[in-house]
């Protein structure tokens, strides 16, 4: 597994640089802090690909060794009786007796 090594620099604004350098030395890539630490979030290690990967291998296992059985001696679950609303009261309007001006 290939290791990045980034120099440390700062920029005449003082923002926090990396720079990658070639195998002679020389500059390959410069990007500001802020670039690289994020670029470095979204990618997925190859640690924590094989981690995953090992995880979904055992639920796999685990899945086929115990298959889900009903078990015979288990009550059937009860029923809740269905709740009734309470009786609400009909509101009618009255019509105004105002009269609308012409």
């Amino acid at each position: 597994m290939a290791t990045r090594t980034r120099t440390t620099l700062y920029s005449s604004a003082g923002k926090k640089l990396y720079a990658v350098r070639n195998a002679d030395g020389t500059f390959k890539d410069i990007q500001t802090y802020q670039r690289a630490h994020r670029a470095d979030m979204a990618r997925t290690s190859a640690a924590e690909t094989a981690l995953a990967a090992k995880k979904a291998t055992a639920k796999k296992a685990a899945a086929k060794k115990s298959p889900a059985r009903k078990s015979p001696a288990k009550a059937p679950a009860k029923k809740t009786a269905a709740r009734k609303s309470p009786a609400t009261k009909k509101v009618v309007k009255k019509a105004s007796s105002r009269k609308t001006p012409k």
